[in-house]
């Protein structure tokens, strides 16, 4: 049996982030159960740079504080400085949403006395309070995953919802952008994702649904995504009659939730921008292919999810081991923006 931390008064917290931005997000759930469980408590969130943003306005948390695992936290003396730091703040409780052994080796090397995470991937030993993963865990949303963990641990679990907290910077940012470039219906699209080629839907696709959404709505399209999608973005936005804006490698992850929030549609591979939007209720149309959609799908009620559900997928494979990406090819242009339209129609957006 699994002891209790509900009975600590502890002073400070350390919660140890997971490291990609969907990941994260989901996440942010079970932080909120932790504030409210622990009122009192000054809470410090350890996390990557690229996902900082996600939790550096949220009202859950007093501390963001960057693990720079490219930079001065690299390697093993990387982790060691790390761990040094962390020993000066002097915290009470580590509370690790992330699942790897170096999470948990990371806390005794600071020093923390109460260590909590799941008992997983060979770290059991280095807890104070290790969770063992029960079989009905994991077969639901992921959201599930770090709530049930708290919850094993003796804590509240409260609402079941994802937040984000966005500065104000941020929208003013956004707000003006648009104003000075963008018509109505605003459409996102994002076709990117970092896990690999088996989460994304063709370009050429993204290009031809482009082709549809300024040709047949007159709408306005925003390319989001990281400098490797520079290429994509060219072609989608060639497509686009002019009436696309590439922000690929372009925006702070702040911005980019800043612009989603104001969306008309927002349409995505499985991706962590994916999981912004379901943040924000942006309506969202998510291209599902290799990955589960009861597991990792967006966690929000505004959406219509396309896939072809074949008896090969979710297979959860970077690259396609049939070699013939059936999960991606067979879902047609002409799905996703009937799910579109099926979304503008919903809100009462009017199109062109």
């Amino acid at each position: 049996m699994t002891k209790t931390i509900a009975h600590l008064r502890p002073k400070k917290i350390l919660i140890r982030s997971t490291n990609w931005i969907g990941d994260a997000i989901m996440t942010t759930p079970a932080v909120r159960t932790i504030r409210e469980n622990f009122p009192a408590a000054e809470i410090t969130i350890l996390a990557y740079p690229w996902v900082a943003d996600i939790f550096m306005f949220s009202p859950h948390v007093n501390k963001v504080m960057l693990y720079e695992k490219n930079g001065r936290h690299k390697g093993l003396a990387g982790m060691w400085r790390l761990g040094r730091e962390l020993a000066a703040q002097r915290f009470d409780l580590a509370i690790l949403l992330q699942n790897a052994f170096s999470a948990a080796l990371l806390t005794l090397l600071a020093r923390i006395p109460v260590r909590v995470g799941y008992r997983r991937d060979g770290r059991g030993l280095l807890l104070s309070h290790g969770v063992t993963i029960r079989e009905s865990v994991k077969a639901r949303h992921q959201v599930y995953y770090y709530q049930e963990m708290l919850r094993d641990l003796g804590l509240v679990c409260g609402l079941q919802k994802l937040f984000l907290a966005l500065p104000d910077s941020a929208m003013t940012w956004a707000t003006n952008f648009l104003a000075d470039n963008a018509s109505r219906p605003l459409i996102g699209l994002n076709p990117g994702a970092a896990y690999g080629p088996a989460k994304r839907w063709t370009v050429e696709k993204y290009a031809e649904l482009a082709r549809h959404l300024t040709k047949e709505l007159g709408a306005t399209l925003l390319i989001f995504g990281t400098a490797d999608d520079n290429v994509a973005a060219s072609e989608i936005g060639a497509a686009a009659l002019g009436q696309a804006l590439d922000l690929t490698g372009k925006t702070t992850l702040a911005e980019a939730m800043a612009l989603i929030s104001l969306c008309n549609v927002f349409v995505t591979n499985d991706s962590g921008l994916m999981h912004v939007a379901a943040a924000q209720n942006t309506p969202l149309v998510a291209i599902f292919g290799s990955t589960d959609t009861v597991a990792t799908g967006p966690f929000a009620s505004n959406v219509e999810v396309v896939n072809k559900n074949l008896p090969c997928s979710p297979c959860l494979k970077t690259h396609c081991p049939r070699k013939d990406f059936a999960c991606m090819l067979e879902i047609g242009v002409d799905e996703v923006y009937a799910a579109i339209c099926k979304l503008l129609e919903n809100s009462g957006t009017v199109a062109k």
